[in-house]
């Protein structure tokens, strides 16, 4: 079977990845994003947060990361960055 240009392939035999990604790569960002999920308390796991994490680790997969670790870092830190504006304590905010 011929390589279909911007699907990527696994294997000799295998279909390509409509998404871009190989298989194992997506089961791998699926079990990153249910990992960092299952670290938030259940009433904080809105589909906002979910998508933003969701987002990093595409993006991050994107640019060639493959530790799983490193994944679960980046989608932390997004979801701090995030979240920081309705947690600012900075002494330029007024006191409530």
């Amino acid at each position: 079977m011929d390589a279909v240009p911007g699907l990527c392939t696994q294997g000799g035999d295998r279909e390509p990845s409509r998404s871009g990604f190989p298989p194992d790569l997506i089961e791998l960002m699926k079990l990153v994003l249910n990992d960092v999920t299952a670290l938030f308390p259940e009433l904080k796991r809105t589909s906002t947060i979910k998508v933003e994490i969701a987002s990093k680790i595409l993006a991050c997969a994107a640019k060639g990361e493959r530790d799983p670790i490193a994944m679960k870092a980046a989608a932390l830190l997004i979801v701090v960055q995030c979240t920081r504006y309705s947690h600012d304590s900075s002494p330029d905010r007024p006191a409530a």
